[in-house]
């Protein structure tokens, strides 16, 4: 009983995990093609050559100080938020998201070897890894139906709760 209740949140974790690696895997190459643009390829092998002299707790340390400027800009996006600057807040909050996925993932290019050697780091990975094939097996079924729903070749079930839940949004839109 308690699992089936707690079903959809499992699932809204998952599509919020599915969104973060989806981030993941497109801003990656992005990253990889603005750094084969600028002159950042030079500095992509200078902190790969200074990683491989580190020990893995310090290249540690590398993956994470990158992000720790993101922080007042997504502080900066909150106080949009709070004075009501929606269109702002969004733009600068999505900003940071990108910016922080996209350093995080170069970051991550370089030292990951090195982060690897590390038993914890490496469980932490493979778990991580894990958990994505299970979202993603998790969140299929759901996508799919969505996609049948808005393909139209869903069963009349589906269809008619969609028109129950157009009709209801609609009652509460006329209702203000």
């Amino acid at each position: 009983m308690l699992r089936r209740l707690l079903q959809p949140v499992w699932i809204l974790l998952a599509i919020i995990f599915l969104i973060e690696a989806w981030l993941w895997d497109h801003l990656e190459p992005i990253v990889a093609r603005v750094v084969a643009a600028i002159p950042l390829s030079a500095f992509k092998q200078w902190l790969a050559d200074r990683v491989d002299t580190l020990s893995p707790a310090m290249t540690l340390v590398v993956f994470i100080v990158p992000v720790i400027p993101l922080f007042p800009l997504k502080m900066i996006g909150v106080w949009l938020l709070m004075h009501q600057y929606w269109m702002s807040a969004f733009t600068t909050i999505l900003f940071a998201k990108f910016l922080g996925v996209g350093i995080t993932a170069f970051i991550f290019d370089v030292t990951r070897p090195k982060l690897l050697e590390m038993a914890w780091f490496e469980k932490l990975y493979e778990f991580v890894l894990a958990l994505r094939a299970k979202c993603k097996e998790l969140v299929d079924p759901v996508k799919a139906k969505i996609l049948a729903v808005l393909r139209g070749d869903s069963d009349r079930w589906t269809a008619r709760m969609l028109r129950l839940i157009l009709r209801f949004r609609k009652s509460v839109h006329e209702a203000r």
